[in-house]
């Protein structure tokens, strides 16, 4: 192929180094080009931005029909204008109210007739310890990351079962690992986690894939929008959100996996770490885990 006698005569002129990532960078595109959606409708929850706004984007240029939902109706209108002609769905949708992720599924049906695919991305994370944590904060991460995924998933599942499709569920390295500061948000993965699991099983007859992402820590704004102890957005990040994988990668993962019909996958060096250590180790990773959050017996990250 001319793409392939481009690469050879292009890696020629690398060092080592600079191979392994062009490399990369190629299969990485590869597989984006082969990503074939056309025809499918795709129901993306949380997808005004970061991850779920990839995965808008990503579906769109690979042929599905999309629909979304969000709280902010300025970013919704911000997300159509930015792909005019293309066959998006937009509706205004708190994830942790039923009736909303009721109207949600039935205006996507009306409007594109079925659903093929549910990614419940939708997501609220927090950060204070337990003692100076407010219960409502706690309750609230519960009704949007737990409720939301069976609210929207049950509401999909009929017609999801009639096309044999897919459930996702982006869920995170703390729904298998417990992390300080996070309690809550670690309940509300591990119950979306535990869910999706006894779903799965469920749906093996039926022909329909369920599937769970973990990522570790993905360069988004859910840090900065973050509970703290009193239930406010915090409005910053304690991580160098430089350093981190992007969304688009985060998407492009989750993209592959529903197109390979995977059970699980768990994302980033530092996410398969925690798991493997927790594992194997769980003192040490205690230890480990506390000596990275705090700091003279503060959190900081």
């Amino acid at each position: 192929m001319h793409t392939t006698f481009q690469k050879k005569c292009f890696l020629f002129f690398l060092s080592k180094k600079e191979e392994l990532i062009f490399s990369v960078l190629f299969l990485l595109s590869n597989n984006l080009i082969r990503m074939d959606f056309a025809n499918k409708v795709v129901v993306i929850t949380g997808g005004s931005e970061g991850i779920g706004r990839a995965l808008v984007e990503m579906m769109l240029n690979s042929g599905a029909k999309v629909a979304t939902c969000g709280r902010k109706h300025d970013k919704l209108y911000q997300l159509q204008t930015r792909f005019p002609g293309k066959p998006l769905h937009v509706v205004v949708a708190d994830v942790s109210n039923e009736s909303d992720c009721n109207h949600f599924i039935q205006s996507t049906l009306k409007t594109f007739g079925k659903i093929d695919v549910l990614i419940n991305n939708a997501g609220l994370s927090m950060r204070a310890t337990v003692l100076e944590s407010d219960v409502a904060a706690f309750k609230r991460l519960m009704d949007v990351n737990y409720w939301g995924t069976v609210y929207c998933t049950k509401a999909a599942l009929p017609s999801i079962i009639e096309n044999k499709g897919t459930i996702a569920g982006i869920s995170s390295i703390v729904g298998y690992r417990g992390m300080p500061g996070r309690s809550a948000y670690s309940a509300s993965k591990f119950a979306m986690r535990g869910w999706l699991e006894a779903l799965r099983v469920e749906m093996l007859q039926h022909g329909v894939n369920v599937l769970w992402v973990s990522p570790g820590f993905i360069a988004t704004n859910i840090r900065s929008v973050a509970l703290n102890a009193k239930g406010e957005p915090i409005g910053e990040t304690p991580m160098d959100e430089s350093k981190l994988m992007s969304a688009e990668e985060c998407a492009m993962h989750i993209i592959k996996a529903i197109e390979k019909r995977k059970r699980a996958i768990v994302l980033t060096f530092t996410g398969k770490a925690t798991v493997l250590i927790t594992k194997f180790f769980p003192t040490f990773a205690d230890k480990y885990i506390h000596r990275f959050f705090f700091k003279d017996g503060k959190l900081i990250k």
